[in-house]
């Protein structure tokens, strides 16, 4: 959705002295934000919303890619901590747990200004000790957004753990579009200069609310907005009538996987992990 991310140094890789390098938009913010200057900031102190900047008319610049850096293969943009398959919730909280309540809400737009429906949004985090629950699904949940293209997470604050700043990791992604795997993080944490990992662009506008705190974050995906498509009728049958990893799925078509019959709910890019008996928000039995 956006271009191969930089090496390490934030440029392009050169083939000898004086080699065309290229800078990225990334590590311009970066550059900008230790120089003191405000990117992108409103006259309020706070981050510019993608919201603010629609309404001065004009295409939006899409949500930059931000990679963990310690993946185990190089394909796995999301870090070595994610999971398929988490719950259908807007809420991650168990009653009782522990940590700083935090709620996050904001919208999802194409390029054009177009709030985005049903983009699904892949939540997950570390808990407040900084560590990942890899043995269940606690601090994972996904969303879809509604038809304004507003979303809502309810969370808490995520610990430390070595090496990172604090952050809340995302998938988003379109109906029938690519997805794009992001990371949001915290202004004014001390962590925010010595990460190398964090971009100044996805920082969240955060403020205490009674004894937690709310955040704001606009997601902006590389793609025309325009109304979601309503189920095909008839449902359209994919080739094979088979499920299977990377196609991409309209509302409406119906598949077959381990010899029962789905019907498609939610348009999608299938992948590993997404089968349609797991996933009852995507697919439903027939």
């Amino acid at each position: 959705m956006t271009p191969s991310a930089p090496d390490a140094s934030g440029t392009g890789t050169g083939t000898g002295p004086g080699a065309d390098r290229r800078i990225s938009r990334k590590s311009l913010l970066r550059a900008a934000v230790a120089a003191g200057a405000a990117v992108p900031l409103l006259a309020t102190g706070t981050v510019a919303l993608a919201r603010d900047a629609g309404t001065r008319g004009g295409p939006l610049a899409p949500t930059p890619f931000c990679d963990d850096g310690d993946d185990p293969t190089p394909d796995q943009m999301e870090g070595p901590y994610f999971k398929p398959n988490s719950p259908l919730r807007t809420d991650l909280v168990a009653p009782g747990a522990p940590g700083t309540r935090l709620t996050v809400s904001g919208y999802v737009f194409g390029r054009n200004c177009v709030p985005l429906a049903g983009v699904l949004l892949d939540f997950w985090q570390a808990d407040p000790a900084g560590a990942y629950d890899m043995a269940g699904h606690a601090f994972r949940g996904h969303q879809f957004t509604g038809s304004s293209g507003a979303f809502t997470l309810r969370t808490v604050v995520p610990g430390l753990y070595p090496g990172r700043t604090r952050h809340l990791h995302v998938k988003a992604q379109a109906p029938g579009e690519p997805v794009l795997t992001t990371q949001l993080y915290f202004p004014g944490e001390p962590r925010n200069g010595t990460d190398a990992l964090f971009d100044p662009a996805l920082l969240m506008n955060v403020r205490d609310a009674g004894g937690g705190k709310e955040a704001t974050f606009d997601f902006v995906l590389d793609v025309d907005g325009g109304p979601t498509d309503p189920p095909t009728d008839p449902p359209t049958d994919p080739p094979g009538g088979r499920w299977a990893p990377g196609r991409s799925y309209a509302a409406g078509d119906r598949v077959t996987h381990a010899g029962a019959a789905y019907r498609c709910l939610q348009a999608h890019t299938s992948m590993t992990g997404w089968e349609p008996p797991h996933v009852p928000a995507l697919w439903r039995r027939e």
